[in-house]
């Protein structure tokens, strides 16, 4: 019965460990949104930034060609 308690007990400290961790790396899943005439027309596939990486992409200002404005959103 000790050793099953020991069981559980180390399971949820790796479920709480592996959780955590990703919490730490702040991760985000990003995607390019095009919108003309203030209505979406397309969205890029989601893709996962972390860092540094996720700072440029979060920072990146919107571009605008004609009446698109391409923005990036974050989640």
């Amino acid at each position: 019965m000790k050793n099953r308690i020991k069981f559980i007990a180390a399971l949820l400290f790796i479920c709480w460990a592996a959780n955590s961790c990703e919490a730490i790396s702040g991760c985000k899943v990003c995607q390019d949104v095009t919108y003309e005439n203030g209505l979406e027309v397309f969205s890029s596939p989601e893709t996962e930034f972390c860092g540094d990486e996720l700072i440029a992409k979060e920072t990146a200002p919107d571009v605008t060609v004609g009446n698109q404005v391409i923005k990036v959103k974050c989640r």
